[in-house]
């Protein structure tokens, strides 16, 4: 959330309730909502570390709000993170970690795992399909997300598949 919210703020200054509707808007209804609260907590702590300005405005009918603009030190940081690759392949995936200790704790059959895993991506693949079909076709941030979710998806599919393969063909005799 911190990297998000000092991009937005790299547009000019705003309130928290004006990022969260920013994000929102920009990521569509297939990225999780950002809770109001957890943005306001985010913005003190980047306002404790100095990577963003923090000034109350005082209104008329309202209680005052704080609008919030990056600091040089927020756009240096914000300028390293575009700079940095993004992380390197899951290689501690949980699934994974459950499939390769299932066998050593006899409380798991792994082929069962595999089933259920592979039942969970379909439905997480129609819940997005069914959002790409509805979100608004002139956010082409949304869409982008929605298709990168859905590759991965079909990613992760093919692999079970092949570890399906795999353990099924450690199975039979040789």
């Amino acid at each position: 959330m911190r990297m998000q919210l000092l991009a937005l703020l790299a547009d000019g200054p705003a309130h928290g309730y004006e990022l969260k509707q920013d994000l929102e808007q920009l990521l569509g209804v297939a990225y999780p909502q950002p809770n109001v609260g957890q943005i306001y907590v985010t913005l003190g702590r980047l306002e404790k570390s100095g990577l963003i300005e923090g000034e109350e405005v005082a209104q008329s009918s309202r209680p005052n709000k704080k609008i919030y603009r990056l600091t040089t030190a927020g756009r240096d940081e914000l300028r390293t993170w575009f700079e940095e690759t993004a992380d390197e392949p899951r290689v501690r995936d949980e699934f994974f970690m459950k499939l390769a200790l299932a066998p050593r704790t006899g409380l798991a059959d792994q082929i069962t795992l595999i089933n259920r895993q592979r039942r969970e991506y379909l439905r997480t693949m129609r819940t997005l399909s069914k959002l790409a079909a509805t979100e608004n076709r002139d956010n082409r941030t949304a869409h982008l997300l929605i298709e990168g979710a859905i590759l991965h998806l079909q990613a992760d599919l093919d692999w079970l598949e092949r570890c399906q393969e795999e353990l099924e063909g450690l199975e039979e005799p040789r």
